[in-house]
């Protein structure tokens, strides 16, 4: 099939490979333009435009495909499909409806559990125990497009939004052969989504903040859900200033106390009922270490009370089923 791809982040290489594996013909990728990175600033391609630059492939950037001749360039293509993989911009009717058979979409949930930007991290938050893959149909509506293939995946006790979503990327990748078969075929079903929807809302650097105030269950799954990125963080005090520490992992503990006050020389927390074990942090300015090495240069004594109790926004509640 005559393809274009279109896709942003690390999380959608793999699918961008899986493509080209297959034989399909890339005739154009589309990615978010450079962005300055790194102390210098240097304006750097994102992984998908590096990736399709190192394989040949020609990268259009337009800052936005809402403007009138990124719409005609991309009509101009006569493309059979495009394949649409964690792109960050909206699409119009008509860019939607100028492939011949049409565009498509991989998206990180079980729609319509956690339409929008941040279904990954949402649905760890959220405390699901199952998630998916999910290729689909793009609509104008807001990830509201009929499915074409799933494949279900447990959430694991330890993942975090890294850990899934790398394990998602390939999942997902490997829908696409099948999915372009039917599609081209005519021999697959469109299901419409059914029941109530949830939304996967942009995360906010406040948001991250810990809530010790909350059930250590969900303390966990808010952390193990921001990490790497943003980072869920809480304040310390240290020569009499804050300092921000962000918790990259985390293990429920036994003990209790007040929210936010550590309970032992290795980082339990208590929360508003049980505790938590913080086992990976960063501190600024620093990379990100296991909690013991942190201890021995930065100690945070037990007693200590963090300062990171005020009440946050929560995640909706999981629920049991094949949504969570």
């Amino acid at each position: 099939m005559r393809l274009a791809f279109m896709g942003t982040p690390d999380f959608a290489v793999p699918s961008l490979a899986e493509l080209i594996a297959s034989g399909h013909e890339i005739v154009a990728v589309y990615s978010q333009p450079p962005r300055p990175k790194g102390r210098g600033q240097k304006l750097t391609p994102s992984p998908v435009h590096a990736f399709a630059e190192a394989m040949g492939l020609p990268v259009f950037t337009p800052e936005s495909m809402k403007a009138p001749e990124a719409i005609e360039t991309f009509k101009s293509l006569d493309l059979d499909a495009a394949c649409v993989v964690a792109y960050g911009q909206i699409l119009k009717a008509e860019v939607l409806d100028a492939p011949r058979l049409g565009c498509f979409n991989l998206h990180g949930s079980l729609l319509p559990r956690w339409r929008g930007a941040a279904p990954i991290q949402r649905a760890i938050m959220a405390g699901d125990r199952q998630t998916g893959a999910q290729i689909m149909r793009m609509s104008e509506g807001l990830d509201e497009g009929a499915i074409i293939l799933s494949e279900l995946m447990d959430i694991y006790a330890d993942d975090t939004a890294a850990s899934l979503g790398d394990r998602m990327a390939h999942v997902g990748a490997a829908l696409w052969p099948r999915a372009l078969a039917a599609i081209e075929r005519g021999g697959f079903t469109e299901t419409q989504q059914a029941g109530e929807p949830t939304y996967a809302k942009k995360i906010t650097s406040a948001e991250a903040r810990i809530d010790w105030t909350r059930p250590a269950a969900e303390v966990d799954a808010h952390i193990r859900g921001l990490s790497p990125f943003p980072g869920a963080w809480f304040e310390v005090e240290a020569d009499g200033e804050p300092v921000r520490i962000k918790a990259l992992m985390s293990a429920l503990a036994e003990g209790q106390g007040t929210p936010g006050q550590v309970l032992d020389d290795a980082l339990t927390i208590a929360c508003g009922t049980g505790a938590v074990r913080l086992t990976r942090v960063q501190r600024p300015g620093k990379a990100a270490q296991p909690a013991d090495e942190m201890l021995r240069g930065f100690p945070v004594p037990a007693g200590t009370v963090l300062d990171g109790s005020r009440r946050v926004e929560k995640a909706e509640p999981s629920e049991r089923g094949p949504q969570g």
